[in-house]
């Protein structure tokens, strides 16, 4: 028997990936074309074009990286940290951590300025930490998917010197969130597709500006890494005549096309406050069966909810009564969270109120 016949739908409402639109999987089973052919070419074009409008950006390096957003992440810092940069981490979750690795590993000289899980960012801690040391790069998460906090990327990109590169993490931000990228100042960016913009994972958006494109170019060492290169890629993406680098994920791409697209229809402003108010229907089913989360208001991130286990409640024997009983998935606390938190995610597709309402049916049975 093929295995494949068993799946059954799940609701994804865990930290990722969300629930995949109908339209994003018709478009999944489009012709697959060629990496160079003319029409894939085109399909290039249009996510390049429909990124910028859903990153608020004119650059016009916007590009999707054949790869999860882990490689979208390594692709910034591999092509922004010369030896040697000085480089600060502000982190506040999980997620802060893996840019430190990827920094060490760069053999950059890394800082981090740390705050504890689940608390916001001391702006005031941050500026005068800026205050007094000079960096190449700051970094960061603007959407801390293991705590569910959201970070002040605006406010601290006004603290960073001219010739500071500003690296965030927009992973569960984008197309959940208000994320402006010329606004804030932001010089690389790098996301997914599988949480905000509906798809599978396999296609990750990310975005340089002229500045970070310049220290690309003039680096004093070669990128270290051969695949994620974007002096290589942008041949392959930009120009009149394209050069091969790699066989793309043609029907990846195809989704991502789609999501972008559905997106762009709905307006992101209205993508962005139909998050919200899925979010505050959330709140107020949860507040009804007793549930608090775990994050203050003014630092809640709509599109992922920490909801604080009650003492006394199995957290694996309920996600699992959810999973095998009601087809939902929501996911575990990570960290010093674990065995503390749920993390229900309403990004892209699974943020809707039927899904809400679903969710917090199963609860009331299993509760």
């Amino acid at each position: 028997m093929n295995i494949l016949s068993t799946i059954e739908p799940i609701l994804l409402m865990g930290p990722g990936p969300s629930s995949v639109a109908p339209n994003v999987y018709k478009a999944i089973s489009t012709p697959t074309l060629g990496h160079l052919d003319p029409n894939f070419l085109k399909v290039m074009g249009e996510i390049t074009e429909m990124l910028k409008k859903v990153f608020m950006t004119q650059n016009e390096f916007c590009i999707a990286v054949s790869g999860t957003g882990s490689a979208a992440m390594e692709s910034c810092f591999a092509n922004l940290i010369d030896q040697g940069d000085k480089v600060l981490i502000i982190q506040n979750g999980f997620f802060s951590t893996r840019m430190v690795d990827m920094c060490q590993r760069l053999s950059a000289r890394v800082n981090t300025l740390d705050f504890e899980w689940g608390t916001p960012i001391d702006l005031q801690k941050v500026k005068t930490h800026l205050d007094n040391n000079h960096y190449d790069i700051v970094a960061m998460v603007h959407a801390e998917t293991s705590t569910g906090v959201k970070n002040p990327v605006c406010e601290i990109s006004k603290l960073l010197n001219d010739d500071t590169l500003f690296i965030v993490d927009a992973v569960t931000s984008l197309g959940t969130i208000d994320l402006k990228i010329d606004e804030w100042g932001i010089d690389a960016v790098y996301s997914c597709s599988q949480k905000g913009l509906s798809c599978p994972p396999g296609a990750s958006p990310v975005s340089f500006s002229e500045k970070a494109l310049s220290k690309i170019k003039n680096k004093s060492s070669i990128i270290p890494n051969w695949y994620l290169d974007m002096t290589s890629l942008e041949k392959y993406w930009f120009g009149e005549k394209r050069a091969y680098h790699h066989t793309a994920p043609i029907n990846m791409m195809y989704a991502l096309y789609q999501g972008l697209s559905d997106i762009l229809d709905e307006g992101v402003n209205e993508v962005w406050n139909r998050h919200q108010r899925v979010h505050q229907h959330l709140v107020d089913g949860l507040s009804e069966l007793g549930l608090e989360l775990f994050i203050q208001p003014e630092h809640r991130l709509p599109s992922l909810n920490t909801v604080i286990i009650p003492e006394g409640v199995d957290d694996m024997k309920v996600r699992s009564k959810l999973l095998k009983d009601h087809h939902i998935e929501i996911g575990a606390g990570l960290g010093p969270l674990a065995g503390n938190v749920w993390r229900i995610g309403l990004m892209g597709h699974s943020s809707y109120e039927k899904n809400v309402d679903k969710l917090i049916s199963a609860f009331s049975e299993i509760i």
